[in-house]
């Protein structure tokens, strides 16, 4: 025997079947550290160690579970199976030992000894060998299980271990004595074993030979009774006496209804043929049966008329949805260059926004507006190309993909199907949805749309697709270039206001059983449910309290036998409790070192204080409050800043030599990021420094570059609508997104001195107070 060798490897635990050297395997794979096992196979050099366990019945076996001796196998194919199951192809390639077992992370390592059998070329190894050829022949003879090709093949083998494993794969009919064939390392003891197998598996053979034979004969018997009763129906069937309800011609009469294309009517046409062929009940029967139904059921032909009255979709459009009037623009625009156009070869839309702002709703409005079918599928959490295109029908239990369900669902060729939350989709090793997901949104290719159940083009032209999504920094860019963002912003006060008044309350009150007026409410009191209460860029929390304020009132109005019950600021204290957010307040007084940014957060905008304070020290500076590395380098870009023009704000120039320099940001345990607060952070230092007061009515946002530029930013709408709440009267912005405030609602312009700068000596003058005069002894002498 060769000197064996030792590997680390993933083990796979077997049970109910075995893997000898030389052959292949399938097998279905769905225990999660077995998929974890492979996953790391395929990972490394697609080698693993398959062992058999012990006890089938274990669910999870321990190592003192499985036995010491298996099969270093390599993997040839994996395929996905429906249900999180994997079918693997693997190749035995020699035995193997554990040396020992070792815990990884996510499944089960082992040091294996590896075996490699012996060279024999005695005449005792010839010898066997050729007894071994000869009782198998023999064997075949009497079984009749065995190809003349593998006899053939047999015969064409000289290795004694290679011819055993290959025979023990075939015949040995239980595990556990494979298990023990398996353990045997010696290929000519495995020979001898294997002949006495044979020996009795031929007397075996020949014993079953004649039981069949009795069976045969009887079956024919039956049989015979079978074709006659089948010559009897067609008979009848000549002679116009047949049953009309008969499957195959009810079938056919459906496919014949039904406007199917070429391909697809000529597909339906042999499954149709092939069910004659099969007997009723038969599992194929069943497969043949579901699959023609899923062809006869898709809409072939069937579209509903559109409706592209544009002053009728802007009336839906604004029933259902208060504000967003830009989103509403471009969906007008979009209808009206299909009705000129009069084909769907359009861009796809995708609504981007923060969660809770009625993309998904805005939708269902298209599809009224246009008076088409509505289907929606959900994307979040899909890693499996299989839910989009489907399983191949040979595998059990096969369906459709969900596109070619919904297009079932909607019973129609052109309906309007939501693809929601398609920045949540992701990709493993069962494939990637995202990258099935082109050709279903590319107009050039779904005219043809296959699905791997369906195995027959489908025509999706016709079909509008919109899409969702919270960001779009996950969407993978070949599939971001197919459609257009349209992005659905945060709603300020004044438009949730709006929403609650006209559609929430009324909503929430018919859903809980009473009639309009039955619990009024002042816009007042609205307004503070709304900045007491939520704190979002949407509006489901704000419907969320308004359900709670109505099942409180029901029960108020039931206990106390009233009929109708206002809502006071009281009584929604009394309903809703203690206020869940709080703004502090502007301080009145201008303070040295304190200044108002402002930041974007996914739901909506809030201002930030940032705190600087120097203390003696050499030169350090220290940021805290949980900032980000974009922030930090942004606060070292503003020190740079400083210490440069250090001369200009009448500082020494060795002043950072004696100084050490605190930034903190409160809300320490909220983490903070991006470049914006870069003039904050400047104009912070500054007035720290140089002891020049800042104004507390002012807040502002803005990168600054290492030349003192201010750049532009993004959320300016959420920045602006957070100084508003705060009754900041004064906000510098950068120049660049001057452009942006045509997006802002006129009355929160308004409301502002706005200071838009293009160098951080702009927001500087803005910021910051006049030195103030110092006074006392030095100041009076100098006046003398």
């Amino acid at each position: 025997m060769a000197n064996p060798k030792t590997m680390v490897m993933p083990v796979l635990p077997l049970r109910g079947t075995m893997l000898f050297p030389g052959t292949v395997l399938h097998f279905d794979v769905a225990r999660p550290r077995s998929i974890a096992a492979l996953e790391q196979a395929m990972m490394k050099d697609q080698k693993i160690f398959l062992v058999a366990q012990k006890q089938e019945e274990t669910e999870e076996p321990a190592p003192e579970q499985l036995y010491g001796v298996g099969t270093v196998a390599s993997i040839r194919q994996v395929m996905n199976l429906p249900g999180e199951h994997i079918r693997v192809l693997v190749e035995g390639e020699s035995r193997g030992t554990v040396l020992e077992f070792r815990e990884g992370e996510n499944c089960l390592n082992a040091e294996i000894q590896i075996h490699r059998d012996r060279t024999v070329r005695s005449n005792e190894g010839k010898a066997m060998v050729r007894t071994t050829q000869d009782l198998f022949e023999q064997y075949a003879r009497s079984s009749q299980r065995v190809s003349a090709d593998m006899v053939e093949g047999l015969r064409s083998m000289e290795k004694p271990g290679e011819i055993a494993d290959l025979l023990a794969s075939n015949i040995l009919p239980k595990w556990q004595e494979r298990q023990e064939f398996l353990e045997e390392l010696d290929p000519l003891k495995r020979l001898e074993k294997i002949c006495a197998v044979l020996m009795r598996e031929t007397d075996l053979a020949d014993t079953e030979k004649e039981i069949q034979s009795r069976i045969r004969r009887q079956v024919e018997r039956n049989q015979k009774d079978y074709y006659l009763r089948e010559q009897l129906r067609a008979i009848q069937n000549e002679l116009g006496e047949g049953d009309d309800a008969d499957e195959q011609s009810a079938l056919r009469k459906r496919m014949e209804a039904t406007p199917l294309n070429e391909e697809a009517r000529a597909k339906c046409e042999k499954e149709i043929d092939r069910i004659g062929r099969i007997a009723p009940g038969s599992p194929e029967y069943i497969v043949s049966e579901t699959y023609i139904d899923w062809i006869l059921e898709l809409p072939w032909g069937k579209e509903t008329e559109d409706s592209l009255d544009l002053a009728r979709a802007r009336e839906v459009l604004d029933r259902e949805h208060y504000g967003l009037e830009k989103v509403k623009e471009r969906i007008i625009e979009y209808l009206a260059v299909l009705q000129m156009k009069q084909n769907m070869k359009g861009p796809i839309l995708c609504f981007v926004g923060p969660p809770g702002v009625g993309k998904t709703s805005i939708v269902k409005a298209i599809a009224e507006a246009v008076n088409r079918k509505f289907v929606r599928m959900s994307l979040g959490g899909v890693r499996d190309e299989a839910e989009i295109r489907g399983h191949r029908k040979t595998y059990i239990g096969s369906m459709p993909g969900r596109i070619i369900t919904g297009m079932k669902q909607a019973g129609s060729m052109n309906p309007v199907f939501l693809f929601d939350e398609i920045d949540k989709m992701a990709s493993d090793f069962r494939g990637d949805p995202a990258s099935a997901m082109l050709e279903v949104l590319d107009a050039e290719q779904n005219f043809a749309f296959r699905d791997h159940y369906m195995e027959i083009p489908f025509d999706l032209s016709k079909v509008m697709f919109i899409t969702t999504a919270n960001s779009v920094e996950t969407i993978p860019e070949p599939l971001l270039d197919r459609m257009e963002l349209i992005e659905v912003p945060s709603y300020t006060e004044e438009e949730k206001l709006q929403i609650l008044k006209r559609h929430l309350m009324p909503k929430q009150i018919a859903e809980h059983g009473m009639t309009a007026g039955t619990v009024k409410m002042s816009d007042a009191v609205m307004k503070k449910m709304i900045e007491d209460y939520t704190r979002e860029a949407g509006v489901r929390t704000l419907e969320r309290t308004a359900a709670k304020v109505c099942r409180k009132s029901a029960v108020y109005l039931l206990e106390n036998r009233k009929k109708s019950l206002t809502v006071t600021q009281e009584r929604l204290h009394e309903f809703l409790g203690a206020a869940r957010y709080t703004r502090e307040p502007l301080e009145k007084e201008a303070r040295v070192g304190i200044v108002n940014g402002l930041a974007w957060t996914s739901v909506g905008g809030e201002m930030l204080e940032v705190e600087c304070s120097p203390m003696p020290g050499k030169g350090n500076l220290k940021l805290t409050g949980q900032l980000g590395d974009v922030m930090k380098e942004s606060a070292e870009a503003a020190f740079s800043w400083v210490r440069t023009h250090s001369g200009e704000l009448g500082l020494e120039e060795d002043f950072y030599t004696k100084l050490d320099i605190h930034v903190h940001i409160p809300e320490g345990a909220v983490p903070k990021d991006g470049p914006s607060a870069g003039v904050t952070l400047t104009t912070a230092l500054v007035s720290a420094l140089t002891g020049r007061k800042v104004r507390q009515d002012a807040a502002m946002t803005g990168e600054m570059t290492l030349r003192g530029r201010v750049l532009p930013i993004g959320g300016l709408k959420e920045k602006t609508l957070a100084a508003y709440r705060a009754g900041v009267r004064t906000l510098i912005i950068p120049a660049e997104n001057h452009k942006d405030l045509e997006e802002i609602p006129a009355y929160v312009r308004d409301h502002f001195k706005i200071v838009e700068a293009e160098e951080i000596q702009q927001v500087l003058e803005a910021a910051l107070l006049p030195r103030e005069k110092k006074t006392g002894a030095k100041e009076k002498k100098h006046g003398d």
